[in-house]
C-alpha cells in the first residue's frame, strides 16, 4: 500500500477515547427519487459505514417510508417533490437553512434528470459553505458554465467515462488515450477535485495532485458500486481529510472492498452492497498497518 494513503488514514484515526458523534461530522446526502432509492441506501450508508458521525438523507417523502425501513442508523428528512417522485425545488429555502448545521452535502445518487430537481441541486451546491461532493445526478445538473461560477464551499466530482465526456466536451477514447492529463487540467480550469472512475481510477486535483488507484476490478462494474464510493469519500472528507486526500483514500479503500468482495463472490456474481460489506475488512487492514 502507498505509504501516503496510509499518512492520510493515520489523520483519522485513532480517535480519541472522550470523543462523541459530532467530532466525525455531519453529512446531509440529497439523493434517491421513484424507482432509484437504492442508490440513496448505498450511498448513506456506505458514509455512516465509513466513519461519519451523523449521517441524514434527504429523499421524497413519498418514498420516506420505504427507505426508513431500510436504514435503520440514517436520519431521514422527507422532501417536496415533483410530479414524477424527485425532489423539488419548491423545498431550497428550507434545504439552505438546514444545511447551516451540517459539514458536507453529498448530492446526486439516484436523483434524477427532472428539471426541478436539477435546479435544486444546482442552487444547493453553489451556496453551501461546506464541502460538496457531487455524484451521477448531481454532475448531470452541472455544465461548464454553472462550474464557472462563485462557489462558497469546496467541490468533488465522481465521474464515469460517460458523464466526464459530456462535461468535459471531450470524446471518451481521447479521455482514455490521456486520463491523467485530461482530468487534471479540468480539476485546474475549474478549480475542483475530480475522482474520474473506471479501470484504474484517476482523482486529479486543482493544486496539481495527480494519483491513479490501483484497486478494484471488473466485478464492480455493476449498478451502485459508484453510490458506494461517494459515501465513502464523503465521510473521510467530513472527518477532517482534504478534498485531494479523501478522494484519493476513498478510492483505494473502495476498490479494495471490491477484491475483497471478489475473493468470497467472485466477479460475475459481485454487487455494489457486497462492496459495502466488505468496508470494515479493509479499515481492519489499514488499522494493523498504523
Amino acid at each position: 500500500m502507498d505509504q501516503t494513503l496510509l499518512s492520510y488514514f493515520r489523520k483519522i484515526y485513532p480517535r480519541e477515547k472522550n470523543s462523541h458523534k459530532g467530532d466525525y461530522g455531519r453529512i446531509f446526502v440529497l439523493a434517491g427519487s421513484k424507482g432509484m432509492t437504492g442508490a440513496a441506501y448505498l450511498s448513506s450508508a456506505a458514509a455512516l459505514r465509513c466513519g461519519a458521525g451523523l449521517v441524514y438523507l434527504g429523499i421524497p417523502e413519498s418514498l420516506n417510508t420505504i427507505i426508513e425501513q431500510k436504514l435503520t442508523e440514517i436520519i431521514t428528512v422527507p422532501l417536496k417533490e415533483t410530479l414524477s417522485g424527485s425532489s423539488d425545488f419548491s423545498d431550497l429555502k428550507r434545504l439552505k437553512r438546514l444545511l447551516e448545521c451540517f459539514d458536507l452535502l453529498l448530492a446526486g445518487p439516484g436523483l434524477s434528470m427532472n428539471k426541478a430537481t436539477q435546479k435544486l441541486v444546482v442552487n444547493l451546491a453553489l451556496n453551501c459553505n461546506t464541502p460538496v461532493v457531487l455524484d451521477a445526478d448531481g454532475i448531470n445538473s452541472f455544465s461548464q458554465k454553472l462550474l464557472k461560477k462563485k462557489r462558497a464551499g469546496s467541490l468533488i466530482l465522481t465521474p464515469h467515462l460517460g458523464e466526464f465526456s459530456r462535461l468535459s466536451g471531450t470524446d471518451i477514447d481521447k479521455i482514455n488515450d490521456d486520463k491523467e492529463s485530461i482530468a487534471l487540467d479540468f480539476a485546474k480550469k475549474f478549480g475542483l477535485t475530480v475522482v474520474l472512475k473506471g479501470y484504474r481510477t484517476v482523482v486529479a486535483s486543482s493544486q496539481g495532485g495527480l494519483y491513479i488507484n490501483d484497486t478494484g476490478n471488473p466485478g464492480m462494474a455493476t449498478a451502485g458500486s459508484g453510490d458506494v464510493l461517494c459515501g465513502v469519500i464523503a465521510a473521510l472528507r467530513v472527518q477532517g481529510l482534504s478534498d485531494y486526500e479523501a478522494a484519493c483514500l476513498g478510492a483505494y479503500i473502495h476498490g479494495r472492498a471490491g477484491d475483497l468482495a471478489k475473493e468470497q463472490k467472485t466477479e460475475l456474481s459481485l454487487i455494489a452492497s457486497d462492496i459495502l460489506e466488505y468496508l470494515p475488512a479493509v479499515f481492519q487492514e489499514l488499522i494493523q498497518k498504523t
